[in-house]
């Protein structure tokens, strides 16, 4: 198939390109940055360089892919975490959520994309019995910097599965761990190794039906058992070294 993936030189996109390559897909990757086109290149793809957030080039550039499914993996946040950025970080972020979401979600329906899938986070759900259902209620009613993030998944998740015209497919991911994350190791509960975060992803592109995934290790915080019924989810797989 041919996929389109918004954000392939960041922390699951970069995992993510060997995955589809080696499944043979053809990938048409975006980033923001000339200097990381290349390597989206070297590990088998096509690089374009896009901002999400410009909806004309954005629209031309999956266009010109003529991909069967959009792949939606950007974020923006620091590469090491840092408590005093965060705020902003927050901010960029939910932006991407919504508007460059939006975005995409339109270029993908112009196009006429079968399937879009989304990274969404896991660790969102209102307090309430473990382990959370996808169909459980999310944390909607927080303050500070927990509104604005809640704010930017609702409305990505609420794009993604309502844009009419194709599949939307939501991953809500768990904290990551391993290669180019803020962890080496899983710290706590609700973690996911990035490796098997952009291994569900290449599972999404041909399995499961439209709707919401939790995707976490099996710790008792989240359900993960319609991913593994529906997509094959397995955390335990590993990419290889970075």
């Amino acid at each position: 198939m041919r996929i389109f993936l918004a954000g392939a030189s960041g922390v699951v996109g970069r995992r993510l390109v060997p995955f589809l390559i080696g499944a043979g897909h053809q990938v048409t990757g975006t980033t923001r940055s000339a200097d990381k086109a290349e390597d989206i290149v070297r590990a088998g793809g096509a690089a374009v360089v896009v901002d999400v957030f410009d909806a004309p080039a954005l629209a031309r550039a999956v266009a010109a892919a003529q991909p069967d499914v959009v792949i939606h993996q950007l974020t923006d946040l620091p590469d090491v975490f840092d408590r005093d950025r965060m705020a902003a970080a927050s901010e960029r972020n939910s932006r991407i959520r919504i508007e460059g979401t939006g975005n995409l979600a339109a270029a993908a329906h112009t196009a006429g994309v079968r399937r879009m899938i989304a990274q969404s986070i896991a660790f969102i759900y209102a307090p309430g019995p473990e382990p959370h259902a996808e169909t459980d209620p999310l944390a909607s009613d927080q303050a500070g910097e927990g509104a604005v993030t809640a704010r930017g998944v609702l409305a990505l998740e609420r794009l993604v599965t309502g844009t009419p015209g194709f599949d939307g497919i939501v991953l809500r991911y768990g904290r990551f761990y391993g290669p180019g994350t803020w962890r080496t190791q899983p710290g706590g509960r609700g973690c996911l190794h990035v490796d098997a975060a952009a291994h569900a992803a290449l599972l999404a592109v041909t399995r499961g039906a439209a709707g919401i995934y939790n995707i976490e290790e099996d710790d008792g915080e989240v359900s993960v058992a319609k991913a593994r019924r529906e997509l094959g989810f397995d955390a335990a797989v590993r990419l290889g070294p970075a």
